[in-house]
């Protein structure tokens, strides 16, 4: 059992927490991991900055672009992530576009991931396909998860393809849009939790896209195991820092 499958299996509701790497300033990254995990987070994806987030909101693109100002690297993120499992435990997770990967040399990118700890990648355009017929062995030798994202319009046959090919977590987008905050879901949103739940799949899901509050948070996992919070935790750290990362938790749970 890998520690996200042992994650799920221990907390009632996931609380997964998205930050650019390199953001607010080049050296935040570690102590923000290390603050989220002492402040009740269930596990921590960690956005490799990217010159053309296609999926993302104009926040995460904004701390994108300033990351990369800041000098933020792929090699660097590994650098400064060396050891990190001295002190944190929960899951890890880095969300990245396809291209700084396989830029980077994709199979030294999953052995720097094995061997600094990271448990699992979102790339949001690696195909299932591509994935399947060119990498899943090379993320299974480095025992890596691959997390593939759905939204309401996949079509059930690809989910239960998706979820056939899963170890960790499916990442349901909640709208066919970019990241962003909203203050609650809507009919046809709640609709989607529902339906998807039905499905009774062999992998949980979290809800990404729109958690921004105990309202968004609450409604995602009601019917799914966890949700993950990104433009509105950036939005914080913009205005407040990092000082105070705990108060914008407690300010979920």
């Amino acid at each position: 059992m890998n520690r996200i499958q042992q994650q799920f299996t221990t907390t009632d509701k996931i609380l997964s927490i998205y930050f650019t790497a390199g953001f607010p300033t080049l050296n935040d990254t570690r102590d923000l991991i290390e603050d989220l995990a002492k402040n009740k987070v269930s596990m921590i994806e960690i956005g490799l900055p990217f010159s053309d987030p296609l999926a993302d909101g104009t926040t995460i693109q904004a701390s994108s672009t300033q990351a990369l100002k800041n000098g933020m690297t792929t090699a660097l993120l590994f650098e400064q992530l060396t050891s990190i499992r001295n002190t944190v435990k929960i899951p890890l997770i880095i969300m990245g576009y396809f291209n700084p990967i396989l830029q980077y040399g994709i199979e030294n990118f999953l052995k720097q991931c094995q061997e600094t700890g990271i448990d699992g990648l979102i790339i949001p355009d690696l195909p299932l396909e591509i994935y399947l017929s060119e990498y899943k062995e090379y993320f299974e030798s480095h025992g890596i998860s691959m997390i593939f994202l759905i939204t309401p319009q996949t079509s059930e046959e690809r989910i239960r393809l998706i979820d056939a090919n899963s170890n960790a977590f499916i990442y349901m987008v909640s709208s066919a849009s970019v990241t962003g905050s909203k203050d609650r879901f809507d009919e046809n949103q709640e609709a989607y939790f529902e339906r998807i739940a039905a499905m009774h799949l062999k992998n949980p899901q979290i809800v990404g896209f729109g958690i921004s509050n105990k309202t968004t948070f609450y409604q995602a996992t009601k019917h799914q195991k966890g949700a993950i919070i990104g433009s509105s935790f950036i939005q914080f750290l913009s205005k407040n820092g990092t000082d105070s990362t705990g108060k914008f938790i407690q300010n979920i749970l």
